[in-house]
């Protein structure tokens, strides 16, 4: 028989790219036991499952297996709808890569079946949970920058296809840089002002396709069916208003940033992509000070980018913390209700191109608590 501290047992679906961070962060938390791995090719399940010590399972096995009361869902996105509505349905909770699903109509309906069932749902990102991003809101709620009046979301890059080893999904539907990146951008914004009330955006496409350099599928030509250049505008409930600039369409200087412009100083935060990093500081006038995330969880550096940065990386902490709510009969941060709301106000952006107007928000929802300082 379980008790209150016994870990929450979780199984994952989808042995793709990023199944490998959340494999190797499973054991480090006590109050999880990833038990399985499953993917339609068993034969990545068998490779993943060996590499990390998990048992592979078909995802029907998975599913039926009843110690299993949390499963981590890391299929394409196109694929999220179905695959979470079969968690859903053999009563378990659901944790899903974002975004949710590839429209805010199939969010809907995984969060009111998720109801019916008397079971949670979950989302990436979790990186807001990190040390850095953390330390941002500490210092916004404690009013380092007065009262927050406008800032800016920068996510720019050029392209999918240079690195990732599959990247054709990337640009089809429910892929894009907005639906991709946004969410890392978007939820940490939710995080530091809440939610946001309305938007405004155009949206382009720079080529119609793309040539895959990676590998395996180096050569290999992708039709492009999603915008990859969007400039929007995003309003705030709290009456900030923050411009958004999203695109795979640029060879950047100055590639990802997060910025709050207040009535008494300025803030530069870190990549929402990751959890560590500082915050850059101005003040009244005065220089930049930078702010060491210290005391904070999940905010040393202890892994390699690709530019050769150090970078933290605990892509499992949104589970972690949600296994932690289940156990303790509390909300968990990285909510379904904040995914949804995150992926309304994207496919929004996308909607106010389409139609040349502002689009009203209908969803809202509640600013995660924020994580206490260690010790």
């Amino acid at each position: 028989m379980s008790t209150s501290h016994d870990p929450v047992v979780i199984g994952l679906i989808g042995c793709g790219n990023i199944s490998g961070t959340y494999l190797q962060r499973a054991p480090e938390f006590e109050a999880i036991h990833l038990k399985a791995c499953a993917d339609a090719d068993g034969a990545r399940a068998e490779a993943a499952a060996a590499e990390h010590g998990v048992a592979a399972m078909t995802p029907e096995a998975l599913l039926a297996d009843p110690e299993i009361s949390l499963v981590i869902n890391l299929t394409p996105p196109l694929a999220h709808a179905d695959v979470g509505r079969q968690v859903l349905a053999a009563g378990k909770h659901l944790y899903s890569e974002k975004p949710l699903t590839a429209t805010a109509a199939e969010a809907r309906g995984l969060l009111d079946a998720a109801d019916a069932a008397g079971v949670r749902v979950g989302c990436a990102p979790d990186t807001f949970l990190g040390g850095g991003h953390q330390q941002a809101r500490r210092l916004v709620d404690d009013g380092a920058i007065g009262r927050p009046i406008g800032g800016s979301l920068r996510f720019l890059s050029h392209g999918m296809e240079h690195w990732h080893p599959n990247p054709e999904f990337f640009f089809k539907p429910g892929g894009g840089p907005l639906l991709d990146i946004g969410p890392y951008y978007l939820t940490a914004a939710i995080n530091l002002l809440g939610p946001v009330s309305a938007v405004t955006a155009h949206a382009t496409r720079g080529f119609e396709e793309r040539i895959v350099t990676s590998q395996p599928r180096h050569g290999e030509r992708i039709a492009v069916e999603v915008p990859t250049h969007v400039e929007g505008a995003l309003e705030f409930a709290n009456g900030a208003v923050l411009s958004l600039t999203s695109s795979w369409d640029v060879w950047p200087f100055d590639r990802y940033r997060l910025e709050l412009f207040g009535t008494e100083g300025s803030m530069q935060m870190p990549d929402p992509n990751f959890f560590g990093g500082v915050t850059r500081l101005t003040k009244d006038g005065v220089e930049v000070e930078e702010l060491e995330p210290n005391g904070f969880d999940y905010a040393v550096p202890n892994l390699t980018s690709g530019s050769g940065d150090r970078v933290a990386n605990y892509r499992i902490i949104g589970v972690v913390d949600m296994a932690e709510a289940i156990r303790d009969d509390r909300p968990h941060r990285a909510s379904g209700a904040l995914a949804y709301h995150v992926l309304e106000v994207l496919e929004a952006l996308l909607q106010s191109s389409d139609e040349g107007r502002k689009i009203a928000i209908d969803s809202t929802c509640e600013r995660p608590a924020p994580m206490a300082p260690k010790g």
